[in-house]
C-alpha cells in the first residue's frame, strides 16, 4: 500500500506508516528544513533497506556530511521530497504523477497547519484567527483527494477544530469531502493512549471511498500495551548544564529500559544526538529552581504572580501565569509539547534541579516519540536547534501513528 503525505511536517504521520509497511510516494512539504528532515529520514528507510546502515551511523557520528550522505541515495528517491506550499497544487500533481507512473494512489494522509483552528491561537489573534489563510488549507486537501481519489484518507488537526467558527469549518470539510465521495468519521484521541509519554489530544479524520465497504473501528477505545512513567524519557541521557551538549555523537549513560525499547525508542543504532539544551539567564534558572523545588516537594505547579517581585518582568500577569512548568518525572505523561517551544523552554522545565534547564532536543524528541535515530535537520548543515524545537513541536508522535496505521492496513 503505498501513501501521499500533505502538510507532512518533520513526517511524525508518515514515520509511523513506514513501520507499519506502507510505502510513503511523495511527501509534500512548505517549510525547507523539515524538507531536509525528511530527506535524511528517507535516507535511513533506504540505507536500512540495502542493508547499508553503517554509512547512516557515520552520519550520525559527524564522519560524513549531508551532502555525502544524500550522494549515496538515487535522485530519484530524494526527489519525492516536494518543498511547495499546498495550494500551487498544479506544480505539485505534475511532480508526483511523474513519481506514479500511472499507478493508483492508496491513501493520502496529513492535516493543514493547526494554529488556525487551535483554541489558543483563537483567544491570542485579535481576530479570533478568522482572517487566517490557513483556516481554508482543507479545501486544497479536498482537491488533492479529487485528483487521486485513494482508497482512504487520514485527515489529523487539534480539537479546537470542531469548534473553530463555531463548527462551520468542520461542516464545510464534511461537506466537501462527501462531494469527493467518501464517507467520515472522526476520532478525538490521547496520544497517552498509545503508548506516547505526552498528554496530546487529537483530531483524526478518516474517509473511506463510498464503494468500498470498511466498516471503522472506535479508535478511541485503543489503549496501548506500553506505558511507563516520564522519567523513563531521562534515565539513560547525560546529565547536562543550560547551554550544554551536542547535536552530534554522544554516549549513552545506561541501558535502555523496557518503555524505550518498547517504543522503539531505542531500536538497536546506539547513536546519541541531539541532546542539547538552550542556554538560560541568571533568572531563568532561578525561576527553574523555584519551580522544580514546588514541583517535586508538593507537586504544586509555580503561579507566575508568586514569584518575589525582582523575578516577574512580564506585564501581563493575569493569563499565562503558568508560563513555567516543569515535566512531571513520576506523571504517566508530560502536558502537550507545542511548537512554542522553538522560542523557550520554560514550559518544559526539566525535574532534575541540579541541571536546571529545559529539556534538550532530544527529550522533547522522545516525549513524541520520536526514535533516537530520527534526525532533525536545519536549512543548512549548521546544526539549529530551534528548527528542530518547532518540527518536534508541530509532530504527530510516530507511536500513536503507527498504531493508526496497523489497524487501518488490516482493514484494507
Amino acid at each position: 500500500m503505498n501513501f501521499i503525505d500533505l502538510f507532512a511536517g518533520a513526517g511524525g504521520l508518515s514515520e509511523g506508516f513506514v513501520r507499519a509497511g506502507f510505502k510513503p510516494l511523495a511527501h509534500v512539504e512548505s517549510d525547507l528544513a523539515a524538507c531536509f528532515t525528511l530527506k535524511t529520514r528517507t535516507a535511513f528507510h533506504y540505507l536500512k533497506e540495502i542493508n547499508n546502515l553503517d554509512s547512516y551511523v557515520a552520519y550520525l557520528k559527524g564522519d560524513i556530511s549531508r551532502t555525502e550522505l544524500y550522494a549515496l541515495i538515487p535522485e530519484e528517491i530524494l526527489s519525492t521530497i516536494i518543498n511547495q506550499a499546498i495550494g500551487e497544487n498544479k506544480i505539485i500533481f505534475d511532480e508526483i504523477d511523474d513519481i506514479l507512473g500511472g499507478n493508483e494512489v492508496d491513501l493520502i494522509i496529513g492535516g493543514p497547519p493547526c494554529q488556525a483552528y487551535s483554541i489558543v491561537g483563537r483567544a491570542r489573534d485579535e481576530y479570533g484567527m478568522k482572517m487566517d489563510k490557513r483556516n481554508h488549507l482543507y479545501i486544497h486537501y479536498y482537491e488533492f483527494l479529487n485528483y487521486y481519489t485513494p482508497k482512504i484518507f487520514v485527515f489529523e488537526n487539534v480539537p479546537g477544530l470542531l469548534s473553530a467558527s463555531n463548527g462551520q469549518y468542520y461542516q464545510n470539510m464534511c461537506m466537501l469531502f462527501d462531494e469527493a465521495n467518501y464517507i467520515t468519521k472522526h476520532f478525538e484521541l490521547k496520544a497517552n493512549n498509545f503508548g506516547v509519554l505526552q498528554k496530546r489530544k487529537r483530531i483524526l479524520i478518516i474517509g473511506y471511498r463510498k464503494d468500498l465497504e470498511i466498516s471503522l473501528p472506535e479508535l478511541e477505545d485503543y489503549r496501548s500495551d506500553i506505558s511507563s512513567k516520564v522519567n523513563s524519557i531521562f534515565t539513560d541521557l547525560p546529565k547536562l548544564k543550560a547551554g550544554e551538549g551536542t547535536h552530534k555523537f554522544v554516549s549513552y549513560t545506561d541501558k535502555a529500559n523496557s518503555w524505550l525499547e518498547k517504543a522503539n525508542i531505542r531500536n538497536g543504532i546506539d547513536v546519541l544526538t541531539q541532546h542539547v539544551s538552550r542556554p538560560n539567564t541568571e533568572q531563568d534558572k532561578e525561576i527553574y529552581r523555584i519551580a522544580v523545588k514546588k514541583w517535586n516537594i508538593n507537586k504544586n505547579r509555580l503561579d507566575y504572580n508568586d514569584l518575589p517581585e525582582r523575578l516577574k518582568t512580564h506585564n501581563n500577569r493575569h493569563s499565562f501565569f503558568d508560563r513555567f512548568k516543569v515535566v512531571g518525572a513520576d506523571l504517566p505523561y508530560s502536558h502537550t509539547v507545542v511548537a512554542h517551544i522553538a522560542k523557550d523552554g520554560h514550559y518544559y522545565i526539566h525535574p532534575d534541579i541540579e541541571q536546571n534547564r529545559s529539556i534538550s532536543v532530544r527529550e522533547a524528541a522522545r516525549l513524541q516519540s520520536f526514535p533516537d535515530d530520527f534526525y532533525f535537520e536545519g536549512v543548512s548543515e549548521e546544526h539549529n536547534r530551534t528548527a528542530a524545537f518547532k518540527q518536534i513541536g508541530n509532530a504527530v508522535p510516530p507511536l500513536m501513528a503507527q498504531a493508526i496505521a496497523n489497524i487501518l492496513k488490516d482493514l484494507i
